[in-house]
């Protein structure tokens, strides 16, 4: 996913926008990611789906997190995943 700051999206607004039609965008600010900037097609396409969430892993706390790597883990296993 490629990176603007907010000052680049001011100063670079249409290298920002080109890059968004690709695919989407995240704008920070202070080096800090802030927005995300996406076409509105594929922002239509995600509230479609409606039920389906995104969670963000360095949001979780350490048992939180150790669930979900087991979950996933779970998973790999099962479905013959992993790496190759």
């Amino acid at each position: 996913m490629k990176t603007f700051s907010l000052t680049e999206l001011n100063n670079k607004s249409g290298e920002v926008i080109e890059a968004a039609f690709r695919g989407p965008v995240d704008i920070t600010s202070r080096g800090k990611r802030k927005f995300v900037l996406m076409t509105a097609d594929d922002f239509d396409r995600l509230r479609e789906r409606g039920t389906q969430r995104a969670y963000r892993t360095d949001r979780l706390n350490d048992q939180e997190r150790e669930s979900f790597l087991a979950g996933l883990d779970e998973i790999t296993a099962r479905d013959g995943l992993g790496d190759e």
